[in-house]
């Protein structure tokens, strides 16, 4: 069986990859924090091709706790895709910003990556064999005012992402980001949405499948020569 864990899978981006891989025969680890009535319900959309894994991925000991009982649970399998999704925004200009909010925003994204991504290293490159792909986003390649916590965050897996792809790629490891412009979902919810609009070439936002497509492909033996890459799907925002 094939394991691939996702992030923040309860809703959105998360959910619509989670259900994209099982239909690629992964069985999928849905993580989620708090909400478990969503994180059941993407499970129901996977056909039941999964199972749920509850950690806050800013928590380095509770995530090293879950992934260690789940692999005690699994003995002599491994997780060989892993999509570091999870995330929030607290936009604020700097001068206003509250602490907690560039904590915990880098907390989640950036510090998430590397609390979920290292402990699932060394299976991976025992097999030689993995797949590693993040949510970066427009706001990392370009920075954007109100998201420097944001910008920050999504900045750092970006640079994470091209370090990371050259330790792993003897290893059969690829590691790639993908980042998102503006994708229908809960996080954009309260932006204005015809506003924005008329600055994506494409006139419309993104929705979550075309996302998990990309993941999709990313994960695939297809894509094995593609490694420490940030792809936009962004609908020509520059």
């Amino acid at each position: 069986m094939k394991y691939a864990l996702v992030t923040g899978g309860s809703r959105g981006i998360g959910r619509a990859v989670c259900v994209r891989l099982a239909q690629e025969g992964y069985h999928v680890i849905i993580n989620y924090t708090s909400n478990e009535t969503e994180a059941l319900r993407t499970l129901e959309m996977t056909g039941g091709n999964g199972e749920l894994l509850s950690f806050d991925v800013s928590d380095s000991q509770q995530t090293r706790q879950a992934l260690d009982e789940w692999q005690k649970r699994h003995d002599g399998e491994y997780i060989e895709v892993v999509v570091n999704n999870a995330g929030i925004r607290r936009d604020n200009v700097m001068a206003l910003m509250p602490e907690d909010d560039w904590h915990r925003v880098v907390d989640i994204t950036l510090s998430g990556f590397f609390n979920v991504t290292q402990p699932l290293l060394p299976a991976m490159q025992l097999h030689k064999f993995g797949r590693i792909v993040s949510m970066a986003s427009v706001s990392g390649l370009k920075g954007l005012p109100g998201q420097t916590n944001y910008s920050a965050a999504k900045g750092g897996i970006i640079a994470a992402t091209k370090a990371l792809a050259q330790e792993v790629a003897r290893r059969g490891i690829t590691v790639n980001a993908v980042a998102p412009g503006f994708i229908k979902t809960d996080m954009t919810e309260g932006l204005d949405e015809a506003a924005l609009k008329k600055t994506i070439p494409a006139q419309r936002f993104g929705t979550p499948e075309e996302v998990a497509d990309l993941v999709a492909f990313l994960v695939s033996p297809r894509a094995g020569y593609i490694t420490g890459e940030v792809i936009s799907i962004n609908g020509g925002l520059r």
